[in-house]
This record gives structure tokens, sequence and C-alpha cells, in this order.
């Protein structure tokens, strides 16, 4: 006797295959809404992490920029105290330049002349005076050369002209201010050229 299946084997399996490609469905998309929280919260963590460095960075330029502005504020401060000891030193040195300068002036002077002004603008000083001889002058000038305070001795005029019958020469001569070299012995050990 032969067997025949009545049932709905097809539908069966159809309904079989159904609710495997259901359950496959489910399944991917489980593990693709898996993956993209897992991608999500990944992403998330690198990006927060990213912010904080980024955040450190900013926070230690600031540091950073306020550094050099305290810096530049300082060498600020220290340049206007170099300029002020500066001006002191030059003040202490030159306190007693006036007074040597007309020391020398007399000592270079030789006899027969005497000085009617003199002027001093910067380091350039206007000597007048007046002179029995031409010769007298420029003995002067001679001096003023060889001295250790003046240099550049310039004899700008000289006119001859007669008071009260006595024949005289006014002078007008211009010299330069220098400062004296220290010996040796004054200069310190660390200053000193090394042969």
């Amino acid at each position: 006797m032969v067997r025949i299946n009545l049932l709905p084997h097809r539908q069966i399996r159809r309904a079989e295959r159904q609710r495997q490609f259901n359950l496959m469905l489910a399944l991917t998309a489980v593990a693709g809404a898996a993956i993209v929280f897992l991608g999500t919260t990944i992403l998330d963590s690198k990006l927060s992490a990213q912010q904080e460095r980024n955040a450190r960075l900013e926070a230690a330029s600031a540091n950073l920029e306020k550094q050099i502005s305290e810096i530049k504020e300082l060498r600020n401060q220290i340049r206007n105290v170099l300029e002020r000891k500066q001006i002191v030193e030059n003040l202490q040195v030159n306190r007693s330049q006036s007074v040597m300068m007309l020391d020398e002036i007399s000592r270079q002077m030789p006899e027969g002349m005497y000085l009617r002004a003199l002027k001093q603008q910067g380091s350039g000083i206007l000597l007048e005076g007046v002179a029995d001889t031409n010769a007298r002058v420029a003995t002067l000038v001679r001096n003023l050369s060889g001295s250790d305070w003046l240099q550049a001795p310039n004899l700008l005029e000289i006119k001859t002209v007669n008071t009260n019958g006595v024949k005289q020469n006014n002078f007008t001569l211009s010299v330069q201010l220098k400062a004296p070299t220290p010996p040796e012995d004054d200069i310190p050990a660390g200053k000193k050229g090394r042969p």
C-alpha cells in the first residue's frame, strides 16, 4: 500500500525557513545595534579623552602665556633698573669731571695767557682767551693734545688786537673731553686682556 503524506510539508519547511530568517534577522539587528553602541561608546571615550587632552594643553598654553608675559615684564623691569644703574654710574664717574677738566686746562696753559670764557656742551669745550703771542697759543694746543683728559684741540680763530696800546692775541679754541684710561693696576683681574 502506498502512503501519501498529506501534511503540508512545504508550508512547514517554508515556515521553518521563515522562522530561521527572522531569528537571523533579529540576531543581526542585535549584533548591529551592539556594534553601533560599542563603536559609539569607544568613539565617545576617545573624543572625551582628546577633549581632556586639549583642555590640558590649553591650560598649559595659557599658563605659558602668563609666564611669558611675566618674563617680559621682568625683562622690562631689569632693563629699567640697568638704565638707572648706568645713569647713576655715569653720574658717579662724571661727578668730578668738571673739576678735573678745569684743573687739566689750568695745568696745560702756558704763562702769558688767560681765559675769558669757557663753555662746555656735552663732551665739547670751547675756550676763549687772550695770549701775548701766537707761540703761547701753539704751546697750549700742543699741551692739550698730550693731555689725559682732553683731546683733539682745534684752533678756530686767532686775532691780533691792540688794547690800551698793548698788542694781544684773542683766540678761540675747541677741545673734546675724554675719560682717562685707568692704569694697569686699577683694572680688575677679570677685565684685563689675555695675552
